[in-house]
């Protein structure tokens, strides 16, 4: 099984023929395996796919018909992509979000997207939505739960017993077929319905196998949304090639990584800060002679590979070394190599056993990776291959390979899309290395926004280019760079333009910090909005010990020089510092930045405009 043929899809017309290939070539390798569900769930591919159909079956039975569109507001589990696929194998079409979203914005996706059935989580969030969806267009109404159900509404076993004698009707889907609406966060007003074909999502799992052939049977660890395009489109990928799916959670991830020793992972770069972070209050708790070994050797380490990237030609600064600096990075390399393997041995070994000891390929998007993440996972030897794209492009558009892990870049183009860097005023195309708007355009790229012609023309151009709205450059070799987004952009009063992702991922390596927003729109200098560290400030001795951040006092000038100094050391240590880079005022929130009080979104980016309008006041007084 460990060097199988990859199963090639390139022929199928529709997802669902992605899943009969794979339930006939791997019937009994388990499928899906859920540890926290209320009964443990355990499914092989030949199971799983007997319940999509009979689910999509039950629909049919109730009249549900190829084209119509059914709300899937659920949240992960195995029920929900049993949902997804039997939606998808009668040609219906679903809008999915999660049912911890808000009641207004649940109810306005429903409305909008024209919803004539609704697949719910259970009857605490079908009762979160009343009486308001009595007014909407909704014949049925089905939840994944198997909790007893009030007349006229089903719950799961019901819809698969009622698909058993049925069949899913022999719809004709081809690659042009609606297959979802996805809904982006709409921190700027309503959400707008992406919609993505089966043809967009057939580039997903067929474009994936040029950047790494993963392996039947093989351990993935699923934790991001799974109603999200990017993790969604990778579940399609990985089951697409028999491998095995587990399920965790927020709260079992590090317990679960070790237990199940998985063998690849696909997440967001707060997921691996928080890894981080836990392994460095690790090693704050460890003697201190210890903890001198222990940077000893992450400081040669750190040496090491940044010789390596400049040896392999994987320096982001410097990609094409001469021949004398390859030699001088080669070099230091073999000096530096024992110290390395002892380190890996003494440490890094056990940082790899904490997650299991097994990972071989983890997938980081939705976001910018910290470099100093970059630098940390490199050197315990965690491969990480970031990658870039959006929900409109279903939404990988490129990925870092193994054999071209470019830290702190965005990537090559996955087969089929191109990329183009325009000058954002004159619209012209520019030359490598210029930074500008990226514009995508492939396979991938939506059909639009549903019910929205004029954003969508907006977005894509009449050559099929859509318009990313982040601004970036790339090199000769194709490798994309993201530096920030265009409406991020934070101009001062000087006219300089900042791009704060970059300076608050450089703050972030300080233990100080949990959480940063850069600020300064229209002021002298930059801001920033900081949530504390609690584990980093008790270790400097700032705080008393088991402190909470609703009892602390920060506003001090010793804390607030403090704080200071170590943003301003971290920012001038990065790559491109500018003296308009220096941050001047520091206000302190303490309270995170959290889904919960819709500060982040679903994949744990934070919501900048929301965060800026909600903290406008403290902001303003920064400045004065």
């Amino acid at each position: 099984m460990r060097n199988s043929k990859p199963i090639d899809h390139s022929t199928a017309q529709n997802l669902w023929q992605v899943w009969q290939k794979t339930a006939q070539v791997y019937p009994d390798i388990l499928a899906v395996h859920d540890p926290h569900a209320q009964i443990e769930v355990k499914l092989t591919y030949a199971q799983l796919i007997e319940q999509m159909a009979r689910f999509g079956a039950g629909l049919r039975s109730l009249g549900i018909q190829s084209g119509a569109h059914i709300g899937l507001i659920a949240d992960n589990s195995v029920r929900w992509l049993i949902a997804d696929q039997g939606m998808m194998a009668i040609g219906a079409v679903n809008a999915t979000r999660s049912s911890q979203a808000e009641q207004r914005e649940l109810l306005y996706i429903l409305e909008h997207s024209d919803s004539t059935a609704l697949v719910i989580e259970n009857l605490a969030t079908l009762d979160k939505l009343q009486p308001e969806l009595q007014n909407l267009s909704i014949q049925q109404i089905i939840l994944l739960s198997d909790e007893d159900v009030p007349t006229g509404v089903y719950n799961f076993s019901q819809i698969l017993e009622l698909g058993a004698s049925q069949d899913l009707g022999n719809p004709n889907i081809t690659p042009q077929t609606l297959a979802t609406l996805i809904y982006t966060s709409g921190t700027g007003g309503n959400p707008k319905g992406v919609m993505l074909t089966h043809g967009n999502l057939l580039q997903q799992v067929t474009g994936a196998l040029d950047v790494y052939a993963v392996q039947p049977s093989k351990k993935v660890m699923s934790i991001l949304p799974t109603w999200h395009s990017y993790e969604r489109s990778f579940e399609y990928f990985i089951f697409s090639q028999g491998c095995t799916q587990i399920y965790t959670n927020l709260r079992s991830i590090k317990v679960d990584l070790k237990d199940f020793q998985a063998n690849y992972m696909v997440a967001v770069p707060r997921l691996w800060e928080s890894i981080y972070e836990g392994v460095q209050k690790q090693f704050r708790e460890q003697p201190k002679s210890k903890q001198k070994l222990i940077n000893f050797f992450f400081k040669l380490s750190l040496a090491y590979i940044k010789a390596r990237r400049i040896w392999q030609g994987l320096d982001l600064e410097n990609l094409a070394p001469s021949g004398w600096e390859r030699f001088a990075a080669g070099l230091k390399m073999l000096t530096l190599a024992p110290l390395h393997k002892l380190g890996d041995r003494l440490v890094y070994k056990k940082v790899r056993e904490a997650t299991g000891g097994c990972l071989e390929l983890v997938v980081s998007g939705g976001g910018s990776i910290a470099l100093h993440l970059e630098d940390f996972y490199e050197i315990v030897n965690i491969p990480i291959l970031s990658g870039y794209g959006l929900t409109e492009t279903a939404p990988i558009t490129h990925v870092r390979r193994p054999n071209r892990n470019i830290r702190n870049g965005d990537g090559q183009p996955i087969p089929k899309t191109e990329t183009r860097i325009i000058d954002q005023n004159t619209r012209k195309p520019l030359s490598p290395y210029q930074l500008g708007l990226v514009t995508l355009r492939g396979p991938q790229v939506m059909q639009g926004y549903y019910k929205n012609p004029t954003a969508t023309a907006k977005a894509i151009d009449s050559d099929g280019w859509f318009d990313s709205g982040d601004l970036g450059y790339v090199t000769p070799w194709q490798d994309l760079v993201i530096t920030g987004r265009a409406k991020d952009t934070i101009v001062l009063s000087n006219g300089e333009n900042i791009e704060p992702q970059a300076i608050e991922d450089a703050c972030l390596r300080s233990p100080l910090i949990d959480q940063i927003i850069v600020v300064g729109q229209d002021q002298k200098q930059l801001g920033a909005l900081i949530v504390p560290n609690l584990a980093g400030l008790e270790a400097a001795n700032l705080i008393p010990p088991n402190s909470q951040l609703s009892d602390l006092n920060l506003e001090t000038v010793e804390i607030r020089a403090i704080y200071r100094e170590e943003l301003n050391r971290e920012v001038k240590n990065r790559p491109g510092y500018s003296v308009n880079d220096r941050i001047g005022a520091v206000s302190f929130i303490l309270e995170p930045f959290a889904i919960a009080n819709g500060r982040m979104t679903q994949t744990f980016k934070i919501k900048r405009n929301v965060v800026n309008e909600h903290y406008q006041d403290i902001i303003n007084k920064m400045f004065v």
